[in-house]
């Protein structure tokens, strides 16, 4: 059964930097390549962030050269580091197993909450 965890939110000023987490289990995780998405209330599902197996990486132009996503399949793990956040950076930031790493792909986890405020 695929299972992701999503760690590593919280309310921060704008400016401020988070890191996200996702573990994965109950699939090959080297194999997938793996996205970030985000849901603001009352706003479209966005696709922020992706990774493909081979370590090409996409970002959304909103998050450009502010985030960086990396991965660690030793450990089944998926990173979002989040870098001079703006309040429209508040949203719940979802991990997905994705099958091309520009596709946002399902959300199958609870997310984890970035709030953003001064």
């Amino acid at each position: 059964q695929v299972q992701l965890v999503e760690s590593g939110g919280g309310s921060v000023q704008p400016g401020g930097s988070l890191k996200l987490s996702c573990v994965g289990s109950g699939f090959i995780f080297g194999n997938h390549a793996m996205a970030w998405v985000r849901q603001a209330p009352g706003k479209a599902l966005e696709w922020v962030s992706g990774i493909s197996t081979g370590l090409r990486r996409g970002y959304s132009d909103s998050v450009k050269d502010r985030f960086v996503i990396d991965r660690d399949n030793a450990n089944s793990t998926l990173y979002l580091q989040m870098n001079d956040l703006r309040p429209e950076d508040t949203a719940v930031y979802y991990c997905t197993k994705t099958r091309y790493y520009t596709f946002p792909g399902y959300i199958t986890s609870q997310g984890t909450q970035v709030t953003v405020s001064s």
